[in-house]
């Protein structure tokens, strides 16, 4: 296995990291704004349509922070592949990842040959 261009590593690696600050400062904010981390909220007798409004907010918070913390664990990896060396290559055949396809989805595991397996 050939070592992956440096160049193009140092760019990803950068916007990864710039990634991961993004996310998880997304993370935070959501969870600081889901009215289920309230703790007078288990306290409060709040009319039936606002429990209902409360609980939709709460669902979609959840969704979204369910979809943010996948993004951050991908990042992660991805930099932890980096790290180990391994970053570009894919995880099925070994082939590397064409830089167009990291460019694109840096967190990319799979090469599009396999990608496209995958999804048959």
């Amino acid at each position: 296995m050939d070592a992956f261009p440096s160049d193009v590593l140092v760019t990803i690696r950068q916007h990864l990291e710039e990634e991961k600050t993004r996310v998880a400062g997304r993370i935070a904010e959501l969870q600081a704004q889901d009215p289920f981390s309230d703790p007078d909220r288990t306290n409060d007798n709040a009319a039936s349509d606002t429990e209902a409004s409360e609980e939709s907010s709460h669902d979609r918070f959840t969704a979204l922070l369910e979809e943010l913390t996948g993004q951050l664990a991908a990042t992660e990896a991805a930099l932890g592949r980096i790290a180990g060396g391994t970053y570009g290559f894919c995880t099925n055949c070994s082939d590397m990842i064409d830089t167009d396809r990291l460019s694109i989805l840096p967190t990319a595991t799979l090469c599009l040959t396999c990608e496209q397996k995958k999804k048959k």
